[in-house]
């Protein structure tokens, strides 16, 4: 029995035709790569780049030894930007609780109305970064500590209600239905058959939360918004820099003990 293997078909991962569709979409994203980086570096002083390990290694020898008699002026700056961050988050939360009750499906009064106003109030929080918000704040209010517990505030809506209406949507609903067949009213289900379900996840995200505006408070300063960041934007105008080490030193040892703290309380939650 004669068997002629060259009238086997040869196996294939794509089609001819697949393998050009390939090809084509690689050399359009390369081009489209190309083209957006000269847009960004149209105005680039290449010269500029080409000095700068020198730069580097000119500023760096000036950081050095860090100025560690000037930490004795960074305790109060320190503790400002640990209270924006844990008041801006405590404001947050209260704000954030009731908006993402209205934007859940499952305990809106309204899918038509009310949600998409929370949903949009959710969006534009979060659309804004922190630093917008300090620089509207300090601009309103003037310069302070203030402006940046309400920036720091502002920008948490967003992400605790975002998590939370999430949260709040996957429940168990046979637990909320069991409390509704007792006849209970809208707001002792929402307090015995919502709210404890969802108290470990919003535990845990504002846990969360305030980590993140640990690190975002340590340069609301930049714009006047008070803490830490005041000492750091005054170093780097002034060319401190065996300041801006220790400044830096400092925020990043409060970023790790912010980071450790966060680790064993959401340990103790989950």
């Amino acid at each position: 029995m004669n068997t002629d293997h060259h009238s086997l078909p040869v196996w294939r991962k794509r089609s001819r035709r697949a393998d050009w569709l390939v090809f084509g979409s690689w050399v359009l994203a390369l081009a489209f790569v190309s083209w957006t980086f000269q847009v960004m570096t149209q105005d680039t002083i290449w010269a500029f780049v080409l000095d700068a390990p020198a730069q580097v290694q000119d500023i760096g020898s000036r950081m050095l030894p860090p100025a560690w008699g000037f930490l004795p002026e960074l305790w109060w700056p320190l503790w400002e930007t640990i209270n924006i961050a844990t008041l801006g988050t405590l404001i947050g939360l209260v704000m954030a609780v009731p908006v993402a009750f209205l934007a859940a499906r499952n305990t809106t009064p309204s899918t038509r109305f009310v949600r998409p106003v929370a949903l949009f109030v959710i969006v534009a929080s979060r659309s804004i970064n922190s630093l917008i918000w300090a620089l509207l704040l300090v601009a309103i209010l003037g310069p302070g500590v203030l402006a940046g517990i309400l920036a720091i505030a502002l920008r948490s809506i967003g992400f605790i209600g975002k998590l939370l209406y999430e949260a709040i949507e996957e429940i168990d609903g046979a637990q909320v239905e069991a409390i509704e067949a007792t006849g209970a009213s809208t707001a002792q289900t929402m307090a015995w058959g919502v709210a404890p379900q969802v108290a470990p996840t919003l535990a845990g995200i504002t846990v969360f939360r305030w980590d993140i505006n640990i690190r975002e408070s340590t340069v609301l300063g930049l714009v006047g918004a008070g803490g830490i960041g005041v000492k750091l934007e005054a170093a780097l105008g002034s060319l401190a820099w065996p300041k801006v080490t220790t400044l830096l030193i400092l925020i990043l040892v409060t970023v790790l003990v912010s980071e450790w703290v966060t680790a064993k309380v959401r340990e103790k939650l989950i």
